[in-house]
């Protein structure tokens, strides 16, 4: 699927304002993301963030873990992530593939609390078949989960925040699919292309 590059003009609900369609193509003077907002994506306590600890540029993707194209991509984030020193990966956990998606994402928000949450996403998205509950339970084991443990934060509190703030974020953005990657003011939608994200990547710090 091709990408699509976009200017973020919608206003959430986050920040008290009426939510209208963000997805837009638009010109380079559309309204920037309100500082409220990006902070609500790039800065959320309650979502995972991998790479830097200082970030010069911050990446928020939002994804599925039976989204085909989440999965190919995860080459493609990793290298950035690696290659990128500055960089800083934001994940928005949004189930959107039905109830193995959200096992899925339950599992792997629950498994920060074991200090693991990028192994075992980053085994979510590599591994075959469908992701859901006997899938997702091999794959917390074999990256060395404690599934007692796991299974019981599954159902907390700080899980179902995040999952509800990823659906919200994506209403009220009008995004259409996963993955969906924001990078300051822009989105891509689709499979990542990785010149494209790096060229979005040099306008966040060049703004």
């Amino acid at each position: 699927m091709p990408t699509r590059r976009h200017m973020l003009t919608g206003f959430v609900a986050l920040a008290g304002c009426a939510a209208v369609p963000a997805l837009a193509q638009s010109t380079p003077k559309a309204n920037p993301v309100p500082p409220v907002i990006r902070k609500a994506l790039e800065q959320d306590p309650n979502a995972p963030a991998i790479g830097a600890a200082r970030p010069t540029a911050v990446m928020v993707e939002f994804f599925d873990y039976n989204c085909p194209h989440c999965r190919a991509g995860l080459p493609t984030v990793a290298r950035l992530l690696r290659t990128d020193t500055g960089l800083q990966l934001v994940l928005r956990e949004w189930p959107v593939f039905g109830e193995g998606s959200v096992y899925a994402a339950r599992a792997a928000l629950a498994s920060r609390t074991q200090g693991k949450y990028w192994a075992f996403h980053t085994a979510l998205l590599q591994m075959k078949g469908r992701a859901e509950e006997a899938t997702v339970l091999r794959t917390a084991r074999r990256v060395g989960l404690d599934e007692a443990r796991l299974r019981a934060d599954m159902d907390t509190q700080p899980v179902s925040d995040h999952i509800a703030q990823s659906e919200m974020m994506a209403s009220h953005f009008g995004l259409i699919g996963t993955p969906t990657f924001i990078i300051g003011s822009r989105s891509s939608f689709g499979r990542p292309d990785e010149a494209e994200l790096r060229a979005m990547i040099a306008d966040y710090r060049a703004a």
